[in-house]
């Protein structure tokens, strides 16, 4: 058995305790004092922190520019359908939240993959013959941004890569790339109301390709691929073997005249992890809750990816216990009149947006079938002045006050984002103030030139 003597070296002053030597059948081992190692401060961010890179947050905090002090501010910037007041949750959505706060039930720590009985809550709620679901195929998160960061951490390893979408919700990149994943953008086409470059997709795939990500409906475009679209989708996923990482975040937010159509639904081979949440259906997105749905009807997830979901959950102990807790009434007493109201809202917006911007010279608005935004094209060549969409949109706040997202922020050059859940006098005015900034620098494509040249 070894004998441990420790001797301290000194003349019984505390700084003699840094001294310590530990003697081990004989043998002297330095625990004190690190042998080689000069004790001293370095205190450095961590690789993961350096990686992390908001490409939002980089360009409008780059945006240098005052807004016209004589015009009030209207932001159709943020994707928070909740910051103007005109867009309240239902009565029965407050009232499931103060029912489980009285109950004193839900005080304490749920399981990191959320409670048995909201989870089978979720898996009745979207269950369906073509997509069955049940609690066990269901993951609760911190809002829908931490379900998809969970499924990009289960499906990819560092140096692999994944498939989004451009233009494209920014966290994919900046999630990936935090990771030590490479991102790969495949293309949209405008022309076609925004569905898959399914040539451009296939082509970027190859060994080292973990996922594609799938956003339907889309943010930031606001459209709805259509069921035959979607298939396609499908196949290039199966004939390449590569799973999908479905953000449905959007999901059942879709105009009147269009059928949103969930990708499991049609999969019967594919595994797919779809992403959604409260935040935006039920316009709550503070309350962070959010679920992965696991479909995986060949087994080809197997235990594996399972397992790893559950353990990645474990890292923060799950989403807010007393949200889960108001779950099943959420569901079960949301009136239908609530979803329809708002999406009237939206789809009335989105059209009062789009006829104004499509009159606009210079302006070629992307109708919207969904969601909650819509994309706008700049004729650059008639706004010489401007170098970029960012020039642009810097310009749009200083002159008019108005505040929208330059489509570089979603890897989309000479675009715009809006977002259509402003009250609707607010719409009518930034509409009419982006016309009357679009009038003032418009020139013919001869002016232009003329300028060009001087």
């Amino acid at each position: 058995m070894d004998s441990y003597v420790i001797q301290m070296n000194g003349n019984g002053d505390l700084s003699s305790v840094l001294d310590v030597h530990v003697n081990i059948n004989g043998r002297n081992t330095v625990s004190g004092k690190m042998k080689g190692r000069k004790a001293r401060w370095a205190v450095r961010a961590s690789d993961m922190s350096k990686k992390t890179f908001n490409p939002i947050r980089a360009i409008v905090d780059s945006m240098k520019v005052e807004p016209n002090p004589n015009k009030t501010m209207i932001s159709l910037s943020i994707g928070d359908p909740t910051v103007f007041g005109n867009l309240p949750t239902d009565a029965e959505v407050t009232q499931a939240m103060k029912d489980a706060l009285d109950s004193g039930k839900y005080n304490g720590y749920a399981p990191s993959i959320g409670y048995l009985s909201s989870r089978e809550e979720i898996a009745s709620y979207y269950h369906c013959p073509e997509a069955p679901l049940e609690a066990k195929d269901v993951i609760l998160t911190s809002g829908c941004s931490q379900a998809i960061e969970l499924a990009l951490a289960v499906l990819a390893n560092p140096g692999q890569n994944i498939l989004i979408p451009r233009p494209g919700f920014s966290l994919y990149k900046t999630l990936a790339e935090s990771m030590g994943i490479e991102v790969k953008l495949y293309n949209l086409l405008p022309e076609k109301s925004w569905e898959i470059d399914l040539k451009h997709l296939e082509s970027l795939i190859d060994e080292k390709t973990a996922c594609l990500i799938v956003n339907n409906p889309s943010n930031p475009c606001g459209s709805v691929f259509s069921k035959s679209h979607l298939q396609k989708i499908l196949s290039v996923a199966a004939r390449q073997c590569v799973p999908i990482l479905a953000d449905e975040i959007y999901g059942d937010m879709v105009f009147s005249d269009c059928k949103y159509e969930p990708l499991a639904t049609l999969s019967t081979n594919v595994p797919i992890l779809s992403c959604g949440g409260l935040a935006k259906r039920w316009l709550v997105p503070g309350w962070r809750l959010g679920w992965i749905l696991i479909h995986d009807r060949r087994d080809i997830f197997g235990n594996e990816i399972r397992d790893g979901l559950v353990k990645l959950s474990q890292r923060i102990l799950g989403p807010c216990t007393i949200v889960q807790g108001a779950l099943k009434s959420i569901m079960r007493r949301t009136p239908q009149e609530f979803y329809h109201n708002t999406l009237s809202f939206l789809k009335s917006n989105a059209d009062l947006c789009y006829g104004a911007l499509a009159a606009v010279p210079g302006l070629r608005p992307i109708q919207p079938s969904g969601a909650m935004y819509l994309m706008v094209g700049i004729e650059m060549e008639h706004f010489p002045e401007f170098e970029n969409d960012v020039e642009f949109s810097e310009r749009l706040i200083a002159e008019q006050s108005v505040v929208c997202l330059p489509g570089k922020c979603f890897e989309y050059p000479n675009f715009f984002r809006v977002v259509i859940t402003v009250p609707e006098v607010m719409m009518l005015e930034a509409c009419s103030r982006i016309q009357e900034f679009c009038e003032k620098h418009y020139q013919s494509v001869e002016g232009a030139q003329e300028e060009c040249d001087k």
